[in-house]
């Protein structure tokens, strides 16, 4: 950005936003032109935001897009009293938002020892990182089975996830890469569904084991999870008490949370 504007806007970047749409009342996705220098891993966050007076209000965001889409995709809730999401919820094409060009994270291929089944587990916009990963021919290369989980409230939300996954059956050479590897498992914990509870429940009576073929095992899987903060520490519990360590990008693991969305 120029140099006259407040030292507080120094290192960050404009985007301008190319399309927008709002899957609830609760949640929305955007997507920006990307940098052609801006480099990132599937998975991680970039801080992303717009100008407030002498000091940008910035917030982490999940990147959506897989690292080798033209476009960034992000993912994002409605929160009518919030800072930031108040005013992005009502973004259109050709608006701007800032963005510091240093993404980083956990939630990456590079924070997992090798194994042979990757797991996700998310709820409500926790899946974004994941549309990522999903995406990557990487991941595919990495894992023999993938396996991503999104548990929301209500069925509407589910919507955002089930357009990936049709979107890769719509995407002839990501088709190819992904072939029988990815399996999607939504459910919804208010609004009746064909598949009811969170998570933790599925993995407590038996039901991940019975959809996906096997409980979790250390020694072939390995875990991304994202969501709310009572969530991550939930679904941490389980893989620590399945003899699962916890990863980082220095020091590689069975699992992994975003620890940015926690602290």
């Amino acid at each position: 950005m120029k140099d006259d504007l407040p030292k507080a806007y120094r290192g960050l970047e404009t985007l301008k936003v190319k399309h927008v749409h709002h899957w609830t009342d609760k949640t929305f996705s955007f997507t920006c032109a990307r940098p052609a220098s801006f480099r990132f891993r599937s998975g991680e966050f970039a801080m992303i935001g717009l100008p407030n007076g002498d000091k940008a209000l910035l917030r982490a965001y999940s990147i959506a897009s897989p690292n080798w889409a033209e476009e960034l995709e992000f993912y994002s809730i409605k929160v009518a009293e919030g800072p930031l999401t108040s005013r992005l919820q009502h973004l259109k094409a050709g608006d701007e938002i800032l963005i510091r060009p240093k993404p980083v994270g956990t939630l990456v291929h590079d924070a997992l020892l090798p194994g042979k089944r990757l797991i996700m587990f998310s709820t409500g916009t926790g899946i974004a990182p994941f549309a990522s990963v999903m995406r990557d021919p990487e991941t595919y290369e990495k894992f023999d089975e993938v396996i991503l989980t999104q548990t929301c409230r209500e069925v509407k939300e589910l919507d955002y996830g089930k357009s990936l996954m049709a979107g890769i059956e719509a995407d002839e050479l990501l088709k190819e890469v992904v072939g029988e590897k990815l399996r999607f498992i939504s459910t919804t914990t208010r609004e009746e569904s064909a598949q009811m509870g969170r998570m933790t429940d599925w993995l407590n009576d038996g039901r991940f084991e019975a959809a996906t073929g096997m409980a979790l095992n250390p020694e072939t899987d390995r875990v991304m999870i994202c969501g709310s903060m009572e969530m991550l520490a939930d679904h941490k519990a389980k893989c620590e008490a399945a003899g699962m360590v916890e990863g980082s990008n220095s020091e590689p693991g069975q699992f992994v949370i975003e620890k940015a969305f926690v602290d």
